[in-house]
Parts: C-alpha cells; structure tokens; sequence
C-alpha cells in the first residue's frame, strides 16, 4: 500500500520528501485576505486539497483587507504566522529586506512548483537571491464601471480626467445626490493622484536616492486640489459622506449593490469581487484610461497581485509548498478558485483555466492587462505608496480638507512632512 502510495506521489509530479506528510497526519495554516467570493473559492479549494491529500489538514485564517496587515505583522514579529500565507508585493522591501523574512522556495523548487513561472515573474518575488514568495497574478489599476447607471445618466465612459470632472454634475442632476460616477477607497485615491500628476510632469511620487517625497511643494498642492475638484464636482463622495458607512470594502457596501457608486478605480484582479455584488454582474465594464492631452505615460500602478509565502518558521515547508502548488498549478485547485486573485502566472494555472473555457481573452480581468499593455507605460512602481503609513497620511490630508480642518496648501504641508519622516524610517 506505502509503495503504491508513493508511486502516485511521484507520478504526479511531487518530489519524494514531500510523501512524508502520508507517514503521520500534519495541519498546516492557511491565511488570506478577501472578500466573499474569494472566501468561498478558497475554502471549496481546500477541500479539495484535503480530499486529494488526507493525511493533510488544512486550518483556513481569513479575513477581510482592513485588519489583515496589523495581524500579519504581529505574527510575523511574534513568529506565529501561519504556513502558507496570501502576501502584498511591497511588503517584502518592509519585511524581508535582506531576503530572510520568508522560507526561501529554492529549497522547495520541485514541491512548489517553480518551473511553471517565468524568470521575469519570479524575479518580482526574488530578494538578495533569495525567492520570497510565488508570484500569483498581475494587477493594475483600472476603471470598471457600472454600465447601466451610466447608461441611467446617459453619459460616455470618460476618456480624459475633464470628462470624468464633467460627469459629475450630470450625474447629481440626472440621478440624484446619491448618485456618483465613482468611488475611491485611500489607496485608490493616492494612486490615482499618482496617475493624473505623473501624466503631466513625468515625475514619480518618491525619490529613492534621497529617501523622501519628490514632488513638490506646489506639485502636492496640485494633486490635492486635483482630489478637491473630484469631491466639489460630485465625481465621488467625500470623506464626510463615507463616514456614515464605517469601515469596510466599498463595493460591498449598498450604494455599490444599488447602483449608486457607479464606478470604481481599482485592481483588475478584484474583477469578480466586484461584478459579483451587482445583481446583473454583467453590468460593470472595463472604461477608458482616462489621459491627459500629449501625455507621454499613462503613469499607471501595475504589479505582481498577490503573493503566496511560506514561514520560515513552518515545521512542515514541504506540505505548505504542496498546498501552494495544488492551488496555482493544479486542476482541482485552480478550477476551484478560477480568476479569483487574478490570471495565474503559473502556465500550468493559465492552460488549465484557458482549457475549461473559464479563461478567456475577452474577460474583464484579461482585457485589463491588455489595456495596460497598449498604454504607453514606463512609470516606475515604488512599493513605498502602498505602506500603510504613507496610506494613512494620506486618508487624514483626504479626511482633514474634506471635514475643513486644514486647508490645502496644510494639508499639503502636513502630508509632505509626515512622509518624509516615514521614508526616511522604512528605506533604510
């Protein structure tokens, strides 16, 4: 029976240390973040992966986005995080600056799978040689929108940053003050700024060799006042509005299932998530990048999506790395979990999704990568905008002008000087 079993390993592509888990039953932990539909996914996933291997159990950690990084981060300086966990591309300059943060998956080459990812992916995910995680998905930030409300307003998905100002009014006279064009959670708002400032100066946000912000004084008054516009022209609710809604994902709230926050900026990879909330899911469509006239770069955020890494301090590296591979290269997992965290850089992931015609070049998540490869893309990524601190700042200048505590040019001020100190603490 252990030789047959063994066999089966080996036949399906497992090395022969990882048939240990078969010699005495292991529980490994598993944490994520997400909403319900990748909750849901994820967990049908793993029953599969329990049913396929049940000498494995598998203990589910998930939550939602808010709250997930302050956890993960006590664990992580506690060491009781869990196996396998679901990790953020900019957290590996916060957590693994020299490379050791993580279990590094050379030791773990054949279990994991590596040889389904491309050097170019994996080098996104490598530090100091050493590679911290698998590279799940490609995101970039893009504008979905609600195709019926706008069809409602009877206004064209907005090719320039002026037609999207121009929306606005349309939408509070056609539909209603409930009623907007668009919602902006704290980081969508920041890169979106990012975008629009980078489109005209050609300038990133942070300047690495200095440790500090490289915009300008005026230019940061430019980009709030740019976000000002955004809220007075009714193009998106303001901080004192979304208030009323507490703390959560946006396009799980009401107005997002209503109708009424007709359009969104943020990943491609949060397609389902967010078409799935809509009663016709069909509704939200992929819009224009909106660009400036003579702009020479769509100043556009893309990245490696979400990340999969083992702890270092995991007693059974072999099983989580299995865990891993069954989810991205495997069809049990793969089909279980289809375009949930985005168009998986594993080939086996890609063929096997293509193959049972859930992947298709003409779905929203596909045609989003598309778009961005058509725009012209040069802007360099900075894991730094995407620090919770850097966020924060941001939320209270966002929070401060809209409530009139500060005004602009304070806000500003208070901003530049607050993130300065910031990178000057965290690019060490």
């Amino acid at each position: 029976m252990r030789k047959s079993l063994l066999f089966l390993l080996v036949c399906c592509g497992l090395s022969a240390a990882a048939s240990a888990w078969s010699a005495k039953p292991v529980e490994i932990r598993f944490a994520w973040w997400g909403g319900k539909v990748r909750n849901q996914a994820t967990l049908k996933a793993l029953d599969a992966f329990e049913a396929r291997y049940p000498g494995i159990k598998v203990k589910a950690e998930y939550t939602g986005w808010d709250g997930y990084y302050s956890r993960f981060t006590t664990q992580m300086n506690s060491g009781t995080e869990a196996d396998v966990m679901q990790t953020n591309w900019n957290w590996l300059t916060l957590l693994s600056k020299n490379g050791e943060g993580f279990y590094d998956l050379r030791q773990l080459s054949g279990p994991v799978g590596l040889d389904q990812y491309s050097p170019a992916s994996l080098a996104t995910t490598t530090v100091k040689g050493k590679i911290n995680a698998i590279p799940v998905s490609a995101n970039v930030m893009l504008f979905y929108y609600n195709a019926a409300t706008w069809k409602k307003a009877g206004v064209a998905f907005p090719e320039t940053w002026d037609e999207l100002l121009k929306a606005g009014p349309v939408f509070k006279q056609k539909l209603g003050d409930n009623y907007y064009p668009l919602i902006l959670s704290e980081q969508d708002g920041l890169l979106l700024l990012r975008s629009w400032l980078y489109q005209k100066y050609q300038k990133p946000m942070v300047d690495e060799q200095r440790r500090k912000i490289a915009w300008s004084h005026a230019e940061l008054v430019e980009a709030f006042t740019f976000y000002k516009q955004l809220t007075d022209q009714h193009v998106i609710p303001d901080a004192k509005e979304l208030a009323a809604y507490g703390k959560g994902v946006y396009y799980e709230m009401k107005p997002w299932i209503n109708g009424e926050w007709a359009g969104i900026y943020n990943w491609n990879v949060l397609y389902p998530a967010e078409s799935q909330n809509l009663p016709n899911p069909s509704d939200l469509v992929m819009g224009p990048y909106p660009m400036r006239e003579g702009a020479k770069d769509a100043g556009q955020f893309n990245k490696t999506a979400l990340m999969f890494s083992i702890s270092k301090h995991s007693k059974h590296p072999q099983e989580a790395a299995m865990l891993i591979d069954f989810l991205m290269s495997q069809p049990e997992g793969v089909l279980a979990t289809g375009l949930e965290r985005g168009v998986p850089l594993s080939a086996a992931g890609e063929k096997i999704l293509r193959d049972a015609g859930v992947l298709k070049d003409d779905d929203p998540v596909v045609t989003g990568l598309q778009q961005s490869a058509a725009l012209p893309n040069h802007s360099p990524v900075m894991p730094w905008l995407e620090d919770p601190q850097i966020i924060a700042l941001f939320t209270a200048a966002r929070e401060n002008i809209d409530h009139g505590k500060a005004t602009i040019d304070e806000a500003a001020s208070e901003f530049e000087q607050q993130a300065n100190r910031v990178l000057r603490r965290i690019m060490r």
